[in-house]
């Protein structure tokens, strides 16, 4: 090969290499939890935004900020996304993410997971028409409270007392001790309220709950609740206290029972929002995704470990039965 030629294949290469560079366009990933707890649902993420055409990697860059349950960093991290004009800002984990994001930008597409509805919260204009620069999916984890303790009570039916373990550092806690509340209320039973914000706290929590004399518990949804799945599943176990999750994942690790949507399949919803975003489309024409689909999931190792039998009519209801 002559020189010259040598020379124009070089040049080639560097553009080509420019170019590649210049179509790689970046994601911001802003989260409550931390890194760990949310490797499953990444991996769904990742999945929707391949079903839309982006690779992480390969068309796409994602740079990931983790509060690690420290939501006093959440600004701060969103600043710093913001600074680096990423091209969408994925915000999960809680409603205190969705606010941070959204307080540092006006203009750059926002697409968010929101355990409560986004129109209580400010958030969108309306789900079908979001008018802002924000759109997501939305779980309506609080809406649920009210049914996943009627299911708690078909397995524990002679339950004087339940109880609801709530996070008091969650920004969602008063609303959905409120709707805890009113559920507990029209099944004419006692009421106890234990509160867990760190890991230390859980144990406590626990011990608590055997003084009280709980009958059967609710787990109110919460980002720290999932990342401290397997120890609520042992607490729950060690002190054979009837429980219900909100996510399949729960039941999975060894919790009695779950009523919820697909987390999974949730988040992978976002990632095809976030896909056809970069795509061109705007967050304002685009409604906020409603889960469609509930999953009743049953824990049959665990129910036999605390003595319950599983009336045939729930099992007739579960979607999935753990044996």
């Amino acid at each position: 090969m002559r020189r010259r030629d040598f020379s124009w294949v070089c040049v080639a290469v560097v553009a080509r290499s420019y170019a590649v560079h210049a179509q790689r366009l970046e994601i911001g990933f802003l989260s409550v939890p931390a890194a760990a707890a949310w490797s499953d649902l990444l991996t769904a993420f990742r999945q929707g935004l391949a079903e839309a055409g982006f690779v992480e990697g390969q068309t796409v860059a994602i740079e990931y900020r983790w509060a690690d349950n420290d939501r006093a960093r959440l600004p701060a991290l969103a600043t710093d996304l913001v600074s680096r004009q990423v091209a969408v800002i994925v915000a999960t984990g809680g409603q205190a993410a969705i606010r941070a994001a959204m307080q540092a930008t006006t203009t750059i597409p926002i697409v968010f997971t929101s355990g409560t509805n986004p129109v209580a919260q400010g958030f969108v204009a309306s789900l079908s028409r979001p008018g802002g620069n924000a759109t997501g999916v939305t779980l309506f984890t609080g809406e649920l409270i009210e049914k996943r303790l009627q299911m708690l009570l078909e397995l524990v039916p002679k339950a004087a007392t339940v109880a609801f373990l709530l996070n008091p550092n969650n920004p969602d806690a008063e609303l959905h001790l409120r709707a805890a509340q009113a559920a507990i209320r029209s099944f004419g039973l006692h009421v106890q309220v234990a509160t867990a914000g760190t890991e230390r706290d859980l144990s406590a929590a626990f011990q608590a709950l055997l003084h009280q004399r709980a009958d059967a518990l609710v787990v109110l949804t919460d980002p720290f609740f999932e990342s401290q799945r397997h120890q609520l599943v042992a607490l729950a176990a060690t002190r054979a206290i009837p429980t219900i999750f909100q996510w399949r994942e729960d039941a999975v690790a060894g919790g009695l029972i779950s009523y919820g949507p697909s987390i999974a399949s949730m988040y992978s919803l976002a990632g095809v929002y976030t896909g056809r975003i970069l795509k061109g489309a705007r967050p304002a024409d685009l409604p906020v995704i409603q889960p469609a689909i509930f999953e009743l999931v049953i824990n049959l190792k665990t129910a036999k470990a605390l003595g319950l039998t599983i009336p045939q009519s729930v099992l007739a209801r579960a979607d999935e039965v753990i044996e």
